[in-house]
């Protein structure tokens, strides 16, 4: 007799982070659009951008903010918009949300450390890092603006760093030679 362990019906199914599960409340719309870095999707629920990410996604519905939402990022992308002015309302602790809305407010072709965000927010840099791994709506809410005091530091998204390097080369942050 094999082990509960063993047992395929028992085996514990391996979960996505928390913040890319699907939310509880009401349902979403998604759409994506393609960009020179790779497809980009985004959600939308209850009238606001709760998630995006990159990669293809089945479109599911139509919204208002989620075609604002595609238009804003197609120019963003297009090197003709700065400042994305969307409702946001991205799942996280509290504060994963201080950093988040710090994260927002370094203005297009800015950059700040992780320990600029730590500074700003009362925690540890790690813990800023963690939080920007974690942010549900990367580019609209710029976490690859974030770097290491000594480097880029890392990206989750997309193809990882080389992804960071790309959009920072797009905003031309900081008069970066990347």
């Amino acid at each position: 007799m094999p082990a509960l362990l063993e047992d395929p019906a028992r085996r514990r199914q391996p979960q996505p982070p928390r913040h890319l599960r699907p939310l509880r409340r009401g349902a979403g719309v998604k759409a994506h659009l393609d960009t020179p870095f790779g497809p980009f999707w985004a959600e939308v629920r209850e009238g606001a951008v709760v998630a995006a990410g990159w990669g293809a996604c089945a479109e599911a519905g139509q919204d208002p903010v989620l075609d604002a939402a595609l238009a804003q990022l197609a120019a963003y992308f297009d090197g003709k918009l700065e400042a994305f002015d969307l409702p946001l309302a991205p799942v996280g602790g509290a504060f994963q949300q201080a950093v988040w809305q710090q994260i927002s407010a370094i203005p297009f072709g800015f950059t700040r450390t992780y320990g600029d965000l730590a500074k700003l927010t009362g925690g540890s840099a790690q813990a800023v890092g963690q939080a920007c791994g974690a942010n549900p709506i990367p580019v609209i809410i710029p976490c690859h603006r974030v770097l290491g005091t000594c480097g880029l530091g890392g990206y989750s998204g997309g193809r990882g760093i080389e992804t960071k390097v790309q959009l920072l080369r797009l905003e031309s942050a900081g008069g970066l030679l990347i």
